[in-house]
């Protein structure tokens, strides 16, 4: 991760977040022109990046693994207010969004971010080594959660159609915490070595420069900003999205792939540095870490909105994408038991990733 030890006062990760909320201040509540519409999605997406960079930034005052789970809880709190704002403004059409974007998320961080890593660890420096235990049991939690939440529904008989009962919904929310509460606490206590990068010769520490308390709350502070902008923002810019997703004649669950790629492009970003970098477990803990925060976080949340939102919550997967899932599980655990990998192992997840695109836009 980069670090400074002194904060950039004129830098662009400085000037987002403060024009994000400018933005937002002036156009709220109003109609905006196709020009304006354009601009939002720009700062919108900008602030995004700039969130996660000071995410980031305190994430590597904090060290490793401490810096992956910020970055995936900033991120888990982008995704899950574009899903809230969303289904709000969607009505009962949007009653499948939070479960799109969720295997949208599964899908792009086990896959992409993962296989994205692998491949630039292995092109770079050859095979890529990684610990087994840590990366193995972020693994079998991301497995859980997608089975309890995103599997499970489509198969219960208590309410028709693929969702919880008002019962069953509290507890996979309550079971989701729990699991993220688990592995949160093993990533960063019990087993913390267990998800430090690896070489051939044992777990090695992250030596960069650490950025200064000034540079870390300086960052902290306009990491909430940017949060505060990029919720507003995407309220705004909510319309123009589903109309491009109608426009180009894609299903309207694509929304929720747009969500996906949108927060996570910065945490794929990092973990392709970390790869660059020799940090293939800093890659894998962005990546399943990010996928354990996407559901352990959203899912309790989404359910506690449904108190007063409206229409029902379509969670259950459909039959092709359960087989997306079961394939993904089953190359994930292939790849990860070893400990090490090739670019083979990278593009096979790559071209996993680029059949759930390709699927998710024709279906």
């Amino acid at each position: 991760m980069a670090a400074t030890s002194r904060f950039p006062l004129l830098s662009w990760t400085t000037i987002a977040p403060v024009l994000g909320v400018l933005l937002l201040a002036v156009a709220w509540g109003r109609d905006l022109a196709p020009v304006l519409v354009a601009l939002v999605a720009v700062v919108l997406a900008v602030t995004v990046l700039a969130a996660v960079h000071h995410a980031e930034v305190v994430a590597h005052r904090v060290g490793e693994p401490f810096g992956s789970l910020v970055l995936a809880v900033a991120v888990t709190i982008i995704e899950v207010a574009l899903i809230v704002t969303l289904m709000v403004s969607g009505g009962p059409e949007a009653s499948s969004l939070a479960r799109d974007t969720v295997f949208a998320a599964v899908m792009i961080t086990t896959n992409g971010i993962v296989g994205i890593a692998l491949l630039l660890g292995a092109l770079k420096h050859g095979t890529t080594l990684f610990n087994a235990e840590g990366s193995g049991g972020a693994l079998a939690t991301v497995i859980t959660l997608a089975t309890l939440t995103l599997v499970l529904p489509t198969f219960t008989t208590s309410t028709p159609g693929p969702e919880f009962s008002g019962p069953q919904l509290a507890f996979a929310a309550l079971a989701s915490l729990a699991l993220y509460a688990m592995f949160v606490f093993t990533q960063t206590v019990r087993h913390r070595d267990f998800f430090l990068p690896v070489n051939e010769e044992g777990v090695i520490e992250e030596h960069a420069e650490a950025p200064s308390s000034k540079a870390a709350l300086a960052s902290l502070g306009l990491l909430l900003v940017a949060l505060v902008a990029v919720v507003g923002l995407a309220k705004i810019e909510s319309p123009a999205i589903e109309a491009g997703v109608r426009a180009a004649g894609f299903p309207q669950s694509f929304v929720g792939v747009v969500i996906a790629l949108l927060v996570l492009l910065p945490e794929t970003i990092a973990a392709a540095r970390a790869a660059l970098r020799d940090r293939i477990q800093t890659s894998l803990n962005l990546g399943y870490g990010s996928a354990i925060a996407s559901i352990g976080l959203t899912i309790p949340t989404i359910a506690l909105a449904t108190v007063w939102l409206d229409g029902p919550l379509m969670l259950g997967l459909g039959p092709m994408q359960m087989i997306l899932l079961l394939l993904t599980v089953l190359v994930s655990v292939l790849t990860v038991v070893p400990g090490r990998a090739t670019r083979l192992q990278g593009g096979v997840h790559l071209v996993l990733l680029a059949a759930f695109l390709f699927l998710a836009v024709n279906p």
